[in-house]
């Protein structure tokens, strides 16, 4: 049995050429006038741009592996993440973007704190390899699954008013009233993982598995990580919704217990039809 080692290099010449493939959506959303050719364009380009840039200065970032650096980089994430949840989402920023930092750090020192510090055991928690890649992906997966969540949590509370309104009144209760939101935003932001969770190694390989596997590791070693990343991230982004949730609300509610009113300041972003 031959096992190959070595990583198999992809030469920038190779990459270019790998946007050739981008054709076949291209021409899907032309024929069906979706209007999302130039918005593909442009995320394709930022996102070429962004990850060389990251590349480079990563490299640098690993090198110097130094604690402060690291920290500093992931909270800029962490604010980066917050001001993108508060713009997707269309909710008042001078309102919310201060609730989602709040549950994002939060959420992150818990959960990096547990699996970095209690699983895995590093001798150097800031150890950038480890701590810069792991924050990364739970931020990243936090934000997607925020952005779901918390729109569906104040969509529903701005056009349900009288909804939530009537069960304050019947019931007194702030958090009774609410609850029934609060669940539709959970449902609405988890279940896709959970489902995504329950056939992870059915229908495909994770994509920390595949790249662990990629750069040589044994399939065993790639799929301990990636249970323990797929926990991590799971966890983090219950309780980054929690919080965002629970602070949010303190900011979103006047003394009485009324919806304040400038809550959704804008319409998200869409895809032009």
């Amino acid at each position: 049995m031959i096992i190959m080692k070595q990583i198999v290099d992809i030469s920038f010449w190779q990459l270019g050429f790998g946007y050739l493939i981008l054709l076949l959506p291209i021409v899907g959303l032309w024929l069906f006038r979706t209007g999302l050719i130039k918005s593909l364009l442009i995320g394709a380009s930022r996102m070429t741009v962004q990850l060389l840039l990251v590349g480079v200065y990563l490299g640098y970032l690993f090198e110097l592996n130094n604690a402060w650096i690291n920290i500093v980089w992931v909270i800029v994430m962490i604010f980066v993440g917050a001001l993108t949840v508060s713009t997707r989402t269309g909710v008042n920023k001078k309102m919310f973007v201060l609730p989602f930092i709040i549950a994002g750090f939060t959420s992150l020192v818990i959960i990096d704190s547990f699996f970095l510090g209690a699983i895995i055991q590093l001798d150097y928690f800031f150890d950038a390899r480890y701590f810069i890649p792991i924050s990364g992906m739970i931020l990243g997966n936090s934000m997607n699954h925020n952005i779901v969540g918390i729109s569906a949590y104040f969509d529903g509370l701005v056009q349900k008013e009288e909804l939530y309104n009537f069960l304050l009144a019947n019931t007194n209760d702030r958090k009774a009233a609410l609850t029934p939101f609060v669940q539709d935003a959970l449902k609405k932001a988890l279940n896709p993982m959970i489902a995504n969770m329950s056939v992870m190694g059915l229908i495909s390989l994770p994509g920390m598995m595949t790249g662990q596997i990629l750069g040589g590791s044994s399939p065993a070693e790639a799929i301990k990580y990636q249970i323990m990343i797929m926990l991590a991230i799971l966890t983090g982004c219950s309780l980054n919704l929690f919080l965002s949730l629970y602070f949010s609300n303190k900011y979103a509610f006047n003394k009485y217990g009324a919806l304040k009113k400038g809550i959704i300041v804008q319409k998200k972003i869409r895809p032009r039809n």
